[in-house]
């Protein structure tokens, strides 16, 4: 059976807590859980860890854990009767000093300050995902005036963006900075760091993530509108994280729907271009929250950023809470195999006539091409410490899988996310120098992926257990 190249993310909530459910979803494929800090407990990510950890090794399986900071979502209070309805023309106020739990047709409170700051007349203010807009009209001390542009329900907390970005607030809450203590304290693996405008951000947020005694990777979260005002600002944000997510809930509504595609291809070729993943998110199977198939359109969706060469496909509320989250995941599963098929898709062009940065860099890409282009070649082993490597292999478009031979434990569940990228645990130290490459080779050969005759390209470096080191690369024959 061909293997799945492109991963899977699946967040987990109330519908995909137990065990039984946990054990349906690694089966059906997924290869990262995702625990949104935004909604939970310490104690409800602490078990859902331990059960995906306990429940994957069980089956042998390498499924990844990420930490989604929740960030400085800009959110209305409550109403005394919840949702109220606004009509179009109407006047509606955002205020600092309403009571929280008093709002009406008229005004509501907000639980950000500094937005009356950060706002101007002729302004649009975009109210739960752009459901509902609101024009400014005035903004004072302690007030936005608005009239309503576009009316409709409107319930508890939701969401405020402001249409092109500008809303000033920090990347990282107290509650980020409390919850990476205890991200760190369930060494997970990947943390995403939500609303970052510039580089500096993430580089913030990688020293607390360390400060805190964790070495999960960093994701940068783009879905603000200043990370994507231009290719500098973009490639600044890239080149800080370890990876990015294409965030299209909030980033959708600040650009607007209309570029949205467009800029999400961008953000895919730039992250693969500076050897970073990259996950595409948000409303990929939304139907299947309350339905067992997903919509063609859904299907074209999660096809299309397969193409276009994402690393990974996630999943927010179908799995977390939808009817329905083992069949997302599983659709999610067929839909990428399917779009795998397209010739396009194992053919590169990637970084043709560019100089090389680093050595490690320099043996990866090349060994890519040799794959690529050398008859019979079946199989990559690298031969790593931090999955570096193998990351930078997958940013080529090729049909032959990449084997991430490590004897950490993180680097086996990290390298969980990278495209076309398999674990296989492997200890060089364990081995006499002489013997290293053909019990490498062995472990394929004994899981039925080489036969004789097959050749395989095998990368290492010269001084073991050293990251970044890899200087190395041989094609060689199974015998």
């Amino acid at each position: 059976m061909t293997a799945r190249r492109t991963k899977i993310v699946a967040t987990l909530g109330p519908a995909s807590s137990s065990p039984e459910v946990i054990e349906k979803l690694i089966l059906a494929g997924m290869d990262v859980a995702r625990l949104n800090f935004s909604h939970g407990s310490a104690d409800d990510h602490r078990e859902r860890t331990r059960l995906v950890r306990e429940i994957a090794a069980r089956h042998g399986r390498y499924v990844a854990v990420m930490g989604d900071l929740q960030g400085p979502k800009i959110r209305i209070a409550r109403f005394a009767s919840s949702p109220v309805t606004l009509v179009e023309g109407q006047s509606f106020t955002l205020s600092n000093t309403h009571p929280l739990d008093e709002g009406d047709e008229t005004i509501v409170g907000i639980d950000y300050p500094s937005l009356v700051a950060d706002c101007h007349p002729g302004d649009e203010l975009l109210l739960d995902d752009g459901r509902v807009v609101l024009r400014v009209e005035k903004a004072d001390a302690d007030t936005v005036r608005t009239t309503v542009a576009v009316g409709g329900p409107l319930s508890d907390n939701k969401g405020i963006n402001r249409r092109g970005g500008g809303i000033s607030a920090p990347s990282l809450t107290d509650k980020d900075k409390a919850d990476i203590h205890t991200i760190a304290k369930l060494e997970l693996d990947y943390v995403a760091v939500s609303f970052p405008r510039y580089g500096s951000d993430i580089i913030e947020a990688r020293k607390l993530v360390r400060a805190a005694g964790s070495n999960a990777w960093i994701i940068a979260k783009i879905e603000r509108a200043e990370a994507v005002a231009d290719d500098q600002a973009l490639d600044a944000l890239i080149k800080a994280s370890d990876g990015v997510m294409v965030a299209r809930g909030d980033l959708g509504v600040e650009v607007g729907d209309a570029r949205l595609a467009g800029i999400q291809k961008r953000i895919i070729l730039h992250a693969r271009t500076h050897n970073k993943f990259v996950i595409t998110a948000t409303q990929m199977m939304e139907s299947m929250i309350s339905n067992p198939i997903p919509t063609r359109a859904e299907v074209s969706d999660v096809a299309n950023a397969v193409i276009d060469y994402t690393d990974a496909v996630m999943l927010s509320a179908e799995s977390a809470a939808g009817h329905y989250p083992v069949e997302a995941v599983a659709a999610m599963a067929r839909i990428c195999l399917g779009a795998e098929q397209e010739p396009g898709t194992t053919r590169s062009q990637h970084r043709v006539g560019e100089t090389f940065s680093r050595r490690d860099e320099t043996i990866a890409l090349s060994a890519m091409y040799a794959a690529n282009h050398y008859p019979g070649i079946k199989a990559i082993i690298a031969l790593t410490e931090s999955g570096h490597t193998p990351l930078i292999m997958s940013r080529i478009r090729s049909a032959v899988p990449i084997y991430c031979y490590t004897r950490h434990a993180a680097t086996q569940r990290r390298a969980a996310m990278f495209r076309g990228v398999y674990t296989v645990p492997f200890d060089i130290s364990e081995h006499n120098v002489l013997d290293v490459n053909r019990e490498a080779i062995r472990r394929l050969k004994d899981k039925g992926l080489l036969a004789k005759g097959d050749s395989v390209i095998l990368t290492k470096g010269e001084h073991d257990n050293q990251a970044g080191g890899t200087n190395d690369m041989r094609i060689l024959k199974v015998d």
